[in-house]
């Protein structure tokens, strides 16, 4: 699937809000969490490595959140009736968001993207992207406790390609700082104004 054909994916657009992160501050965040050049070569490689397997990495992570009702609530309607067609328009979006985190440098759509994806988490903009009945807000406790399992999942996917040991640990490493970059930018929508 071509990623105009991907429900939801408004990733450039112009109805996409600015980010509250300006570059200099995005530089330093980055800093912050040690996320380098050699990590930006990292993730390109992981991205090829990764090209190929995308449904399965998903197959794991939406069997993570089947397994756990307090996660899968959030793609069920009120009484607790999973919605397949959120799931499935969520997946895409998620399978690009492999591909997206696997191709920086991260400009400004990227970053201005960020937002977008944490306020849709939110009571702001859960469930408008997708016009569905489903629970109207993740608590941050939940975006911030996924990163373990998006992260430790990911390792055995990298080990599929034809790399030594050193560089599967270097992909996996930048694949762990991007995820922490991002959840942290995905923090803000949460977080009272001026505190961020």
């Amino acid at each position: 699937m071509s990623h105009e054909d991907i429900p939801g994916y408004t990733y450039g657009e112009e109805s996409v809000p600015d980010s509250p992160i300006d570059r200099e501050d995005f530089d330093l965040l980055k800093e912050t969490v040690m996320f380098t050049e050699e990590d930006e070569e990292h993730l390109r490689l992981a991205g090829e490595v990764l090209d190929g397997q995308i449904d399965d990495v998903l197959d794991t992570w939406y069997g993570f959140v089947a397994d756990h009702p307090h996660l899968m609530q959030y793609f069920s309607t009120p009484g607790g009736e999973p919605i397949e067609e959120y799931l499935e328009r969520v997946r895409a979006r998620f399978g690009q968001w492999i591909r997206d985190t696997c191709n920086p440098p991260y400009d400004d759509d990227w970053l201005r993207y960020q937002q977008e994806i944490g306020l849709r988490h939110t009571r702001r903009k859960k469930n408008q992207t997708d016009d569905v009945n489903s629970v109207n807000h993740i608590p941050f406790r939940y975006m911030s406790a996924f990163i373990y399992p998006i992260t430790a999942t990911m390792r055995p996917f990298l080990e599929n390609g034809d790399h030594d040991e050193e560089t599967v640990e270097k992909m996996h490493d930048a694949w762990f700082k991007a995820v922490v970059l991002q959840v942290t930018l995905w923090s803000n929508p949460y977080v009272i104004a001026g505190d961020y």
